[in-house]
């Protein structure tokens, strides 16, 4: 019983894993298309202005020490 509760929680976390990696492809290839079209590239969407933000929000304004604990969290969650 424990081998089959094991074996579900890793297909999970493997499905969860992947999910995360597919979205985290979508956000950079959104900001790429932001970069090279240009803020209306995405209808409805600004990713960059809502990822600086979020920069923002983190750091309480300073853009550079929210871009480091982004790294830090990316970094952390990446384990």
């Amino acid at each position: 019983m424990s081998d089959l509760i094991s074996n579900a929680a890793s297909g999970l976390g493997g499905i969860l894993k992947s999910l995360g990696e597919i979205l985290l492809g979508l956000i950079g290839l959104a900001i790429l298309a932001e970069v090279a079209f240009g803020a209306g590239a995405i209808p409805g969407m600004n990713v960059a202005s809502n990822l600086v933000g979020l920069l923002n929000q983190v750091a309480g304004g300073q853009g550079l020490i929210g871009l480091v604990a982004l790294l830090i969290l990316l970094g952390i969650l990446r384990k």
